[in-house]
């Protein structure tokens, strides 16, 4: 089993940043991807941006591209999320998630069996 531990959101202004950390522990190998994923109030969880641990690939959902960096110490097992430039629509819970997604698909929800606990991010305009 893997777990999982995020620190960091909380509220700030647009325009804004926050940093999001990602801390994993246990059975490191059972997973190859780590990364972030948001839930709004009566949305489905999205994936936000998510790295692969094997070779770096990243990906980005297009409303944060520019404005958020993903980095990986693996060292660590720590994923981290700077979210820079906030704006109100960023507003979610954000929800660390690992596993061993298809590289085709690592920003689907379905391939990450193991989350953290979710944090808030507020953004207020």
């Amino acid at each position: 089993d893997v777990q999982l531990q995020a620190s960091g959101g909380g509220l700030v202004q647009a325009g804004g940043s926050l940093r999001l950390s990602c801390a994993a522990s246990g059975s490191i190998f059972d997973i190859n991807g780590m990364g972030w994923f948001r839930q709004a109030p009566g949305k489905e969880r999205e994936g936000v941006s998510v790295i692969n641990n094997s070779d770096g690939t990243t990906y980005y959902t297009d409303s944060v591209k520019g404005r958020f960096t993903i980095s990986r110490d693996n060292a660590k097992n720590t994923v981290n999320l700077q979210m820079n430039s906030l704006k109100p629509e960023d507003t979610a819970v954000y929800y660390c998630g690992a596993g061993r997604p298809i590289l085709s698909t690592i920003q689907r929800v379905s391939g990450y069996p193991f989350w953290g606990q979710g944090t808030l991010v507020t953004v207020s305009s």
